[in-house]
């Protein structure tokens, strides 16, 4: 019997490291490394493996704040010793393991050395009573950017909104269905065509999946496609589609669409939420960079490739991998596809541009940028009725959601979302 056989849990933890490892040492998203790091787990200790990682990622720095108070010297912040810490300590202190459990499943992870360390640390918090803060704290790097861009309500709320993974939103295949399927489900609708249930549901078994009556879609994410409105004899582009919540929108709401994207993978995923859901679009595995369409759109649709800091809910990740210089090349990257965007517009058709990002450069700066590069369109402002109750667009006319939103109806991802429209028609 192998060593990990003989201690319950271990295999676990060491996926869970695996996990940990690839988004603080290497700068892989969380859910790239998933498939690899948890390859012969069951589901339910895969989704154990998850869980603490994610609880590490969301009070890294307050977990390294314990670590660092009973080293006499710091550990690198990449060393397996502060990894397998911060695992041990989301463990006891956010998950309500017992203690000896965590102990005999950290241990092992670790040479003899390190060892040693790991468990004079872990012993030093355990009998000081050790417990973190009732919110997490950012990273500074990332209240370097926010603060001075949203202030201090916005960085409190983004911590209070880190603190736990979010709810799972619906959104309806047919809005007109929505109060049925509150009461099937029984969950929450914030807006027609919408419902929340409790974080922990298990999608695939819940009713109408088999069906395809809906699709897990966040509520702050619906939003880019209901901008668009009713579809009835128009055409639709959808860039970077997969996989593919915002072509189902586009389609029940009755465009015909060409979806695109670059990720042949990532249609296949479009390609079965289709087939669920039994909508329909043209689909179009290219580059947006490179493929030139055969005519132009009453609509497009641009969610952009961005930092998706908005999402860190669901993706706590994304704080410790994304950094300002990628945050500048995403936005030069969106530029690029807006100009390209623009000209496939009919004259009297819409463009909306949307990121899931809290950042000002991959959302007001863009918007900005693209109406002073492209006099012939101009801002249609989102109203109140395309909006969740409790959401305005600015004084520009653009919606910015932000993850504290709602936050009594728990909350919704950051977005950036601007409609703009074509003159001339």
């Amino acid at each position: 019997m192998s060593n990990e056989e003989e201690v319950s849990g271990l295999p676990t933890r060491r996926a869970a490291l695996r996990l940990l490892d690839a988004v603080m040492r290497m700068g892989t998203p969380m859910d790239q490394a998933t498939a690899n790091a948890t390859k012969g787990l069951s589901p339910p200790d895969r989704a154990l493996a998850i869980a603490i990682a994610q609880e590490s990622l969301r009070w890294s720095v307050d977990l390294d704040v314990l670590i660092d108070s009973k080293t006499k010297q710091a550990l690198p912040d990449d060393s397996k010793a502060r990894m397998v810490l911060r695992l041990a300590l989301a463990q006891i202190l956010r998950l309500g393991t017992p203690p000896h459990a965590v102990i005999a499943t950290a241990l092992p992870l670790l040479d003899k050395g390190p060892r040693r360390l790991v468990h004079g640390v872990l012993g030093s918090l355990l009998r000081a009573n050790a417990a973190l803060p009732e919110l997490p704290s950012l990273p500074e790097s990332v209240i370097m950017r926010w603060h001075p861009a949203w202030g201090d309500d916005m960085v409190a709320g983004a911590q209070a909104a880190l603190s736990e993974p979010p709810p799972l939103d619906l959104a309806l295949r047919d809005p007109a269905s929505t109060a049925h399927w509150a009461d099937i489900l029984g969950g929450e609708s914030l807006m027609p065509g919408h419902v929340r249930l409790p974080r922990g549901t298990a999608v695939e078994e819940l009713q109408g999946y088999d069906e395809g009556a809906w699709w897990v879609q966040d509520l702050a994410a619906s939003l880019p496609g209901r901008l668009l409105g009713d579809g009835s004899d128009k055409r639709a582009l959808d860039l970077c589609a997969a996989p593919g919540g915002k072509t189902m929108q586009l389609s029940a709401a009755g465009f015909t669409v060409t979806a695109l994207d670059n990720s042949a993978r990532r249609m296949d995923r479009l390609m079965a939420n289709l087939e669920r859901t039994q909508l329909n679009a043209d689909r179009v595995t290219a580059d947006v960079m490179e493929w030139e369409p055969s005519g132009t759109y009453d609509a497009i649709l641009l969610d952009a490739p961005c930092s998706a800091t908005g999402t860190m809910r669901r993706h706590p990740d994304v704080l410790q991998r994304i950094d300002i210089k990628q945050i500048n090349n995403l936005a030069a990257l969106q530029c690029a596809m807006l100009d390209r965007a623009a000209a496939w517009v009919k004259p009297g058709g819409m463009l909306v541009y949307a990121t899931c990002s809290l950042e000002p450069q991959e959302g007001e700066a863009q918007a900005e940028l693209f109406l002073s590069k492209h006099p012939d369109f101009s801002t249609l402002p989102a109203t109140e009725g395309e909006l969740p109750q409790g959401v305005t667009a600015n004084a520009q006319g653009d919606v910015r959601t932000m993850p504290h939103m709602l936050a009594d109806k728990g909350g919704m991802d950051g977005f950036f979302i601007a409609r703009f429209i074509r003159k001339g028609a």
